[in-house]
């Protein structure tokens, strides 16, 4: 039988091993095997939600193994380390308890098509003391090492009150990411106020986002920029936009200008890149970012039964630019790619991926939303924000949701969220 196996299990690679699933598995017209190196799957894009308690990741997770049991394809818990092409396997690391003993010694599997799917991670720019002292938001373990961090701050805070003091939060990037964790965290600090934080209001908490271009949201329309950069002032934000950092310490981040912002906890935000393992990974083509160079068909430029999907892709496009990083390509790509390989397979002719941009959101928690769409109705860009916003925003989460377990089940899961809406707390207090 036919082995294809998808490597990352984020928007797209879950997206498209459901479709194999569904199209192949469950007709036993191929073996799917899905690798990952987590249990479970979170939507990367709400992240900030789960380091401020806003989301419960023990609520909201979706287990692999149960999706891929109802869902024709199999799941196998484990890490990339090595691509074998000439012997068409892949190599997965050990699998190591807590305390470093061997659970699962070494694999490998075989494929007869690979699709590479692991995403992005953030990148430091090899700037001095990031990696000690600062906190990346690339995966769910990341964001539960902030919250708990957060959460003892404000305990801190609340039981060791002085007149004057803060809780200092400087964030660097400010991207998506960077804005919206900015503006979750002031929601945070009110609801903490309600549950008995005493003391802790929004006027103890200061946030500083960094931005070392001249306005935060770059990849967004100025106006977006603009109305975003008000609404975080508004909040009690200090935005710094053409601000440098050149080192972190422990006491803080220091500016190109000499400055030090301090801060109690640092989070990094500030641009992406491939997984480092990836750089010339089994002789395939990377970028300066370690992503793998593909053809408009998102195969890679030297073995044609390997694809590339989502943010590690260097996909280019008929105006010389290459794919953006975003959710929407990733979820784009997952259809093109189940297209383009079942029409391999068939003997069939495969059809360029072309991006498609929908226009971008950016939720600024409770508080408001703001962004751009795009389509057909309309000539370039309409701006949005307030409540039309949020719900376009929240039906992109619902999209993925239905890509993944169809409308009926996505609708019983907006049904148990609302009544777990009255249940349980605002926030994730534990």
């Amino acid at each position: 039988m036919m082995n294809i196996v998808v490597v990352g299990g984020g928007a797209g690679g879950l997206e498209l091993a459901t479709g194999l699933g569904r199209k192949l598995g469950k007709k036993n017209k191929a073996k799917i095997t899905l690798v990952d190196r987590n249990r479970t799957h979170l939507w990367k894009p709400l992240l900030h939600e789960v380091a401020t308690g806003s989301m419960d990741a023990g609520i909201d997770a979706l287990s692999y193994q149960s999706h891929a049991k109802n869902h024709g394809f199999d799941f196998q818990l484990g890490t990339l380390t090595d691509i074998k092409r000439d012997e068409k396997r892949i190599v997965l690391s050990p699998i190591v308890d807590e305390h470093g003993d061997v659970v699962v010694k070494e694999r490998e599997l075989p494929y007869d098509y690979l699709v590479m799917a692991i995403g992005s991670v953030s990148n430091d720019f090899n700037t001095p003391g990031i990696k000690d002292h600062c906190i990346f938001l690339d995966s769910p373990s990341q964001a539960h090492r902030f919250h708990n961090r957060m959460m003892n701050r404000f305990l801190q805070f609340a039981t060791e009150f002085k007149p004057g003091d803060t809780v200092k939060i400087a964030i660097v990037g400010g991207g998506a990411t960077g804005v919206e964790l900015s503006a979750e965290l002031y929601n945070a600090v009110e609801q903490l106020y309600t549950y008995g934080f005493k003391n802790l209001t929004s006027a103890s908490l200061k946030v500083t986002l960094v931005e070392a271009g001249p306005r935060i949201l770059p990849a967004l329309p100025e106006r977006i920029s603009g109305a975003a950069h008000q609404e975080l002032v508004k909040l009690g934000v200090d935005v710094r936009t053409a601000t440098m950092i050149t080192q972190a310490t422990a006491e803080g981040l220091h500016t190109k200008d000499g400055e030090l912002i301090e801060a109690d906890l640092m989070v990094w935000a500030a641009g992406i890149k491939a997984p480092d393992f990836m750089k010339d990974l089994a002789g395939l083509e990377t970028n300066r970012v370690n992503q793998l160079v593909v053809h408009d068909t998102l195969q890679t430029t030297r073995d044609e039964n390997i694809f590339v999907i989502g943010d590690c892709a260097a996909c280019p496009q008929p105006d010389g630019k290459f794919v953006p990083p975003r959710a929407q390509a990733a979820h784009q790509m997952a259809d093109q790619c189940l297209y383009n390989m079942l029409a391999k397979i068939n003997g069939g002719e495969m059809k360029p991926y072309r991006y498609q941009d929908h226009g971008s959101l950016v939720s600024l928690s409770r508080f408001s939303t703001v962004g751009s769409l795009m389509g057909n109705l309309m000539r370039g860009s309409m701006m949005v924000e307030g409540a039309i916003a949020r719900l376009v925003y929240i039906s992109l989460y619902r999209m993925h949701q239905i890509a993944l377990h169809g409308y009926i089940k996505t609708g019983l899961i907006m049904l148990v969220g609302r009544i777990n809406r009255v249940l349980r707390p605002t926030l994730k207090l534990h």
